[in-house]
């Protein structure tokens, strides 16, 4: 089954997407979105009936660890390597008027 792209369709679509297509690149295009096409239609002749639905090949477990309350960073230890610090926080340019 084959699913013929042509020029003027390939036209439409880059004038919808406003891009410059040279003549060249209008064949090319034609060709290979036929050709994209093609394969899908093929894809379509499968027998899919009972299959389920993937959203991955593989299965995906959450691996998330569990929040734990533990002992974290003294403030001074932190802003021990800060460039510039000034009253117990990092002091960095300011970005916004």
């Amino acid at each position: 089954m084959s699913m013929a792209i042509s020029k003027e369709e390939v036209e439409r679509v880059a004038k919808l997407a406003r891009l410059l297509v040279s003549e060249e690149e209008k064949d090319v295009l034609a060709r290979q979105l036929s050709s994209i096409l093609t394969y899908v239609g093929k894809l379509n002749e499968l027998n899919t009936e009972g299959v389920e639905p993937l959203s991955h090949v593989i299965d995906i477990k959450n691996v998330f660890r569990e929040d734990r309350v533990r002992e974290s960073l003294s403030q001074d230890l932190a802003l021990s390597n800060a460039p510039e610090k000034r009253d117990g926080f990092f002091r960095v340019p300011k970005i916004i008027e």
